[in-house]
């Protein structure tokens, strides 16, 4: 499904119409979403307006695209696990080790492969080659994910994402005892400027991150976290604990080589719970999923050698 006569109303005022869709639809710059508009393919109450145009709440914004060119990308019989799907949405179980859409080097076995073959719709809004998604974990991150199977659906989720009002709980193993053992962690994180591969608080241009955790059990030499972090910055939480010296286990990017576990081939981050309202009804959404048997193992191991 495309954009094409796809229309929804503003719920914002005093903000141009081009950084406010570039806010909502993260994979198109604003730089895109200004000619989109130039050449008429996005109006407002029904008629052609400037990237410049303030929008007024309940403003009538219609999308007129082409049809993507079509692509290579393939449905996959990859293993999946659905925790719940209706015409609207639906909420995934990712795999650790899974990429979640293409890219430069991953363009197969990804997890929209997956989805396109195990769903019969995803939204088309956020370019042919994310097709359905709205947010994104990292490859080595397991656990819940909501995808849109409409564009209605990926609108309202964007907005949701956008306002904070989507809660995202995860479970970390990081290095270290961590104190104080409840904390809120809160800097603008961006592109390290030496290291192009990561990110970095120290960044220029950043943006702000926000992460909350409390301790759930220590270990001799690691601490178990519960995270929910009101923000979704790439790295989020890997960078705001490797900077309070506390990087989490097995991510060898943001320097967590420092104690070796046994068997551990993954970052140690787990997304296991999500809630968010449903953009039919705006019904509460909750979704909770245990770790994975990979994670559980590490933990056994780790409570036994707690005992000795």
């Amino acid at each position: 499904m495309t954009l094409k006569n796809t229309e929804f109303s503003s719920i914002v005022s005093n903000i141009r119409i081009d950084r406010y869709l570039a806010d909502i639809f993260n994979n198109f710059s604003r730089s895109h979403i200004s000619k989109l508009i130039l050449s008429g393919d996005i109006v407002v109450n029904g008629s052609n307006i400037k990237p410049s145009y303030i929008l007024s709440v309940g403003d009538k914004i219609k999308f007129n695209l082409k049809p993507p060119k079509k692509i290579s990308l393939e449905p996959e019989n990859i293993s999946l696990e659905i925790v719940y799907q209706d015409n609207y949405i639906a909420v995934v179980n990712k795999p650790s080790g899974m990429v979640v859409h293409p890219s430069a080097g991953h363009f197969d076995k990804t997890l929209v492969n997956a989805l396109l073959y195990h769903l019969d719709n995803l939204s088309g809004i956020n370019t042919e080659l994310r097709p359905g998604i709205v947010h994104r974990l990292d490859k080595d991150t397991s656990g819940l994910m909501v995808v849109a199977k409409n564009d209605i659906a990926h609108i309202n989720l964007s907005e949701q994402f956008k306002k904070r009002k989507v809660k995202k709980y995860y479970k970390a193993l990081v290095h270290g005892r961590v104190y104080p053992e409840s904390g809120r962690i809160e800097s603008f994180i961006g592109r390290d400027p030496i290291n192009r591969l990561k990110f970095s608080s120290n960044a220029k241009n950043g943006k702000i991150a926000v992460t909350n955790y409390k301790t759930e059990k220590s270990f001799k030499k690691f601490t178990l976290l519960d995270i929910n972090i009101e923000t979704g910055r790439t790295h989020q939480i890997r960078v705001h604990f490797s900077e309070k010296g506390h990087p989490l286990a097995g991510d060898t990017l943001y320097g967590g080589k420092r104690s070796k576990l046994p068997v551990m081939r993954r970052v140690f981050l787990h997304s296991y719970k999500l809630v968010f309202f449903h953009p039919e009804n705006n019904s509460e959404m909750k979704f909770e999923i245990g770790m994975p048997v990979e994670l559980q193992n590490i933990l056994r191991k780790l409570h036994e050698n707690q005992k000795n």
